[in-house]
């Protein structure tokens, strides 16, 4: 089902030299999805040279590379030509860093998502999945804010298409271990002082694995009916856990919550138990208007609330080394 819903389709991943970027072109490409046309668009050419050693345009002939930036609508409607699937991954993501550098979060999480719907609308696309975090469920720092702004105005899109075949849908995950910027790394590097330095000890966080964040997208691309939140059902971690994981030696250092911070982080509200269904693998959160096509879908109870810490699953330290184990051989590798 996966290759005849991309078959002879042009896909644009915006933000597409990320970790996600990466990973989803390397599925895409061992899988051997026919796709006409697969477009890295991302602002950094560092990293688009970087990529294009791995993944080159003499070797894979559908491959193209973009350099431009979200915050620019010109270029981005450039790209957007004759596309036909858009996967907008393109974000500013360090929590303490929004917190000191807010305006610039804005111009790309917020202003960025809507220059991509713009340019979406009128053009040849038909599908566009944004993805999202579990920050932007009942946010109390400014990214979460500005991605909790990029899901609404998302799904707002799919209210002025008129007759365009165009949906616009999101897909909400939590913390890919080993992705840019995650912890992961952080605390390997604070291990070989034998010191690591967590916030609070209480702390809990989704996981998701990379494999499981590109089946979720693909899922969602290809079921989305215009409106959703796709959510998968992960497993929460104790950050204390991780960090013992790592090293049995080292001193665990409380150091505080950082600036913008939660303790546990949440992926539905009890505020929207009313909207949720229950796909099996995954949870969608529903607006009114699409509520008569999930009818026959299993809605979960009134004051339903999925976060880190009522999590029905948490992976054990056992569980957590050997992630970790995994992604230094996988790091040694590449």
């Amino acid at each position: 089902m996966t290759k005849n819903f991309f078959k002879n389709k042009s896909l644009l991943i915006t933000g597409g030299t990320g970790s996600f970027g990466r990973a989803f072109v390397k599925y895409l490409l061992k899988e051997k999805v026919p796709l006409k046309k697969i477009i890295i668009f991302s602002r950094d050419e560092l990293k688009q040279f970087e990529m294009n050693k791995i993944f080159n345009e003499k070797k894979y002939k559908n491959i193209r590379y973009f350099i431009g930036d979200v915050r620019d609508k010109e270029r981005l409607k450039l790209a957007i030509n004759n596309v036909d699937i858009v996967v907008h991954a393109a974000a500013l993501k360090q929590v303490p860093v929004a917190e000191y550098n807010p305006f610039e979060f804005i111009k790309t999480n917020v202003l960025g998502a809507q220059n991509l719907i713009e340019c979406c609308l009128g053009s040849s696309v038909t599908r566009v999945i944004a993805l999202s975090t579990d920050k932007a469920s009942s946010p109390i720092n400014l990214y979460g804010a500005t991605k909790l702004c990029s899901d609404k105005i998302f799904i707002a899109a799919n209210n002025i298409i008129g007759k365009q075949n165009i949906r616009f849908s999101i897909v909400r995950y939590g913390n890919v271990m080993g992705s840019r910027g995650s912890v992961l790394d952080t605390f390997l590097e604070q291990s070989k002082n034998r010191i690591i330095s967590i916030t609070d000890k209480n702390m809990t966080r989704f996981n998701i694995n990379m494999n499981e964040a590109i089946d979720l997208t693909i899922y969602s691309l290809a079921n989305l009916k215009g409106g959703e939140i796709f959510v998968p059902k992960i497993p929460s971690f104790r950050i204390i856990d991780l960090a013992k994981a790592i090293s049995n030696e080292s001193k665990i250092k409380i150091i505080g919550i950082r600036p913008g911070e939660k303790v546990h982080e949440e992926m539905i509200s009890a505020h929207d138990s009313s909207d949720i269904y229950d796909l099996g693998k995954y949870y969608a959160i529903v607006p009114n208007y699409l509520k008569n096509k999930y009818l026959s879908r299993k809605k979960v109870k009134e004051s339903f609330c999925y976060s880190s810490d009522n999590n029905s699953e948490f992976l054990n330290i056992n569980q957590l080394k050997k992630i970790v184990i995994n992604y230094q051989k996988e790091r040694l590798e590449k």
